[in-house]
């Protein structure tokens, strides 16, 4: 794809030379879609997502990542995959908080659905360090999982049980009854968890999840509960590079506390997550209440509407946020109000987090 140009934008040998750039905007995406054995259809039946024949195991909602990039879907930015408009904007489009994104020509994160029909397998993410000496200079994962829709008696797989080494984890996987070993989380919707690099984990069945991770696509699969993928073949595993960055003091871990940081005129504000990664917070909109926000240069803002329908509105235009739906506001200065419609709404604020806080 191009990289991005309007009439007076001239495309040369030498790249873009630029004699008036458009200017950016609140940007929505066409989301990248990933087929997995374990993925369903419940984001066309619980909202309404088209999707093409067979199960949608994740949907990338904003990404660069080459693994599955997308594309803008509005405004005068249609047509154009969120790395070109990276790679054209930089620090107007992520903000001066991601120096480091920046110096790697890396967009800093990552925002999925996940469609959990059937359970996923066991798996561990390396840390940065691990993973761009042995990934090809792919970032590791730190991720946060949201919990959106849950069947009853839904569990997550998350840290170890209390005890466990690594002598028994070993002999736990020559086994086959890894499981027993695992630490095992009640969840239901509106909890959320934070998955460091080092913590085994995966979603069990009948989940679906809203995840924001680092921009990485870097999986150690552990353990596959004897299941075979497409080609009737045992899925590969990654034991021993899991080994390598497995956390064993990380013993059961628990749902994160959410405390309100404010509640004043119909908007409560609610911390979720505050990572070295990225921040997220839970805002809860009262029937048209209205978020009043704005970007100074300093970090982007991702905007999802996960329950309810909103809108996002700034001087020059706005766009439909129902649920589920995520836009992102470029860091570039830009005053911008979000309302809920009609009801109540509940969004999550994803931004990158000052090197002080």
């Amino acid at each position: 794809m191009p990289r991005i140009m309007d009439k007076d934008v001239l495309n040369t040998e030498s790249g873009i030379r630029n004699k008036k750039r458009i200017l950016l905007y609140p940007m929505t995406f066409t989301p990248a879609l990933r087929d997995y054995i374990w993925g369903g259809r419940n984001l066309e039946r619980l909202y309404g997502r088209p999707l093409p024949p067979g199960p949608a195991a994740e949907s990338w909602e904003i990404s660069a990542h080459p693994a599955g990039s997308t594309v803008v879907d509005a405004g005068p930015l249609q047509g154009y995959a969120l790395p070109d408009v990276f790679a054209t904007y930089g620090a107007e489009l992520v903000g001066r908080r991601a120096a480091w994104a920046l110096q790697r020509g890396r967009f800093p994160l990552l925002v999925k659905l996940l469609d959990a029909e059937k359970r996923l397998s066991v798996q561990v993410h390396p840390p940065d360090e691990y993973a761009l000496q042995h990934e090809n200079g792919e970032l590791g994962k730190t991720e946060m999982w949201y919990v959106l829709h849950a069947q009853p008696d839904a569990r997550i797989i998350l840290g170890l049980r209390r005890g466990v080494t690594r002598v028994d984890f070993l002999r736990a996987i020559a086994e086959n009854r890894l499981e027993e070993v695992l630490h095992s989380l009640p969840v239901k919707p509106g909890d959320a968890v934070l998955i460091t690099p080092g913590t085994v984990h995966a979603a069990l069945e009948g989940l679906v999840i809203n995840e924001v991770l680092q921009n990485s696509d870097t999986t150690y699969r552990v353990y596959d509960w004897g299941r075979v993928g497409a080609d009737g073949r045992p899925r590969p595993l990654h034991v021993e590079k899991a080994l390598d960055v497995l956390d064993f003091c990380n013993v059961e871990p628990g749902v994160l506390p959410q405390p309100i940081l404010e509640d004043q005129e119909g908007v409560v504000r609610q911390h979720v997550v505050h990572s070295r990664h990225f921040v997220v917070e839970k805002i809860t909109l009262a029937t048209y209440g209205v978020w009043r926000g704005e970007t100074n240069g300093e970090t982007l803002e991702m905007w999802g509407c996960i329950a309810g329908e909103a809108s996002l509105e700034w001087p020059a235009g706005s766009v439909p946020l129902p649920a589920v739906r995520y836009c992102l506001v470029p860091a570039a200065p830009c005053r911008f109000v979000i309302r809920a419609v009609q009801s109540p709404a509940v969004l999550l604020r994803i931004y990158l987090p000052s090197e002080e806080g």
